[in-house]
């Protein structure tokens, strides 16, 4: 990105911007936005304002210019309108005549601009290694300056504002703080949010003309009815996927192999299994509010499906689907990729979920209730 982009960038999110907003507005991918923000802690760096006098890079282009074609460097200067001596410095601490090259000089020049002033954990060795070892008792950083203030006399250099503590967790460039520390607070989040950085109210994961699990039958909650399913789509590592559709009366389970988490992959994957199951038993779907069931138009015009979305925030109101997804972690755990299973895999794991007696249907089995409905 330009540095006007990176501007805008930490502007928006200083703003109170979503990642996904910021993305839209940049038009880059939201990993990309999220590797700028994390390599900062998700601290707004502060605007960097040089001095009228220093070199700007159009000259350091000339300069480099004028070394390649062996122009001595008073010339040099008399062109730029710069003394000879600035010139001579430029060059030299930017690796000699031979070797000079005007981007790596610019880049230099602002990393050299920097010159932050170290912190009080920086200064303050004492009070560095009391703040270093309560994150490992689980104290947060506002526990630790707040006993700090309660203990410590004012002016005894042993006191230390929370934020301080949260900015040397998140930007290590500050090289005070531990790395491993930072798994320490409640949140687990990888950078800091400022107060006005929130997401409420703001345009996320909706979707058009989404009809709310408020609606659904309420021939679906009691269950007396069979043909109401809930879908989701766990997670695997590497972002990899498989759908799960169960029917909520008889708790019978479908497994969908899904390539892409997307929203067009994901209907398309939906539309073209749902079919293969009784018609009579395709009455609903319920899903999450994540944005890859955002085709539910589509899926509903090829299965008949109704299609409903559970509450944000809200996992109870799928408890079916939640808890066949706890079932098939025994076979799936947490962590592992389901990139290697095949159709074949996910039949017999499928398989085995549907034939494996269970407490809540009197201990049939889910193909046991299922029988009966085919016939």
């Amino acid at each position: 990105m330009s540095d006007t982009q990176k501007r805008e960038l930490w502007d928006r999110w200083k703003a109170g911007e979503s990642i996904s907003e910021i993305s839209r507005a940049l038009a880059r991918p939201p990993g990309s936005i999220f590797t700028i923000i994390k390599s900062n802690g998700g601290y707004v760096p502060p605007v960097r304002q040089r001095r009228s006098g220093q070199l700007k890079l159009a000259e350091r282009e000339s300069i480099s210019r004028g070394l390649a074609r062996g122009d001595s460097i008073r010339s040099i200067a008399r062109v730029l309108g710069r003394a000879a001596s600035t010139v001579g410095r430029e060059i030299a601490r930017n690796k000699g005549p031979a070797h000079y090259r005007a981007v790596d000089a610019e880049d230099r020049a602002r990393d050299r601009a920097r010159r932050r002033q170290p912190c009080r954990l920086a200064t303050n060795a004492r009070l560095r290694d009391f703040v270093a070892e309560k994150p490992a008792d689980d104290w947060s950083p506002g526990r630790i300056s707040g006993r700090l203030a309660k203990v410590c006399a004012p002016g005894s250099e042993m006191r230390v504002s929370h934020e301080t503590i949260y900015k040397s967790l998140f930007v290590q460039a500050r090289g005070v703080l531990a790395k491993k520390l930072r798994k320490h607070p409640r949140s687990g989040r990888p950078t800091r949010r400022n107060i006005h950085n929130t997401v409420t109210g703001q345009w996320r994961s909706q979707i058009k003309e989404a009809v709310s699990i408020s609606e659904r039958p309420a021939e679906a909650d009691d269950r007396a009815v069979p043909g109401h399913r809930e879908g989701d789509l766990p997670l695997g590592r590497g972002l990899t996927r498989i759908a799960t559709v169960v029917e909520r009366s008889t708790r019978f389970t479908v497994l969908v192999r899904v390539d892409g988490r997307d929203m067009a992959t994901v209907t398309a994957r939906l539309s073209a299994k749902m079919p293969e199951l009784p018609a009579d038993l395709g009455k609903s779907l319920t899903r999450d509010r994540g944005m890859e069931p955002a085709g539910h138009k589509d899926v509903t015009a090829a299965t008949g499906l109704s299609v409903y979305f559970a509450d944000p925030r809200s996992p109870w109101r799928r408890g079916t689907n939640e808890n066949t997804n706890r079932l098939l972690r025994q076979y799936m755990p947490k962590g592992t990729s389901m990139e290697h299973l095949t159709r074949g895999d996910l039949d017999k794991i499928a398989l085995k979920l549907n034939t494996r007696p269970r407490k809540t249907l009197d201990f049939d089995t889910p193909a046991d209730r299922l029988e009966p409905l085919l016939r």
